[in-house]
């Protein structure tokens, strides 16, 4: 009886997981196809508060107005480059505590 019991609260708590990721990504969706619009001359200051929406500080520059590109750029490098790099990180970790691998082994 017990079992029962876990299975329908685990699927209770699985449907409202659902539920609730699908009201989320319903909403991120509309709102990244209607926040900010520009269609009727409006700033995006004015759009937000129109809206009543106030918008998180890392999506404004100094002065207070949108950014306007991509927040994230990530440049593309070659495995080799990436194995030097994670190399001298290890390198310098082992470096800075004064043992090696064997060190640490004995």
């Amino acid at each position: 009886m017990l079992h029962l019991l876990y299975i329908l609260a685990f699927t209770t708590i699985a449907v409202l997981a659902v539920r609730n990721l699908i009201r989320s990504l319903l909403t991120v969706g509309l709102e990244s196809q209607s926040l900010p619009s520009n269609r009727q001359g409006l700033s995006d200051r004015d759009s937000y508060s129109k809206s009543g929406r106030i918008p998180h500080p890392e999506l404004l520059d100094e002065s207070g107005n949108f950014i306007d590109e991509p927040l994230l750029v990530m440049r593309s490098i070659n495995v080799q480059e990436a194995r030097e790099q994670l190399d001298a990180i290890y390198n310098s970790e082992l470096g800075s505590t004064g043992e090696t691998q064997d060190e640490t082994r004995k």
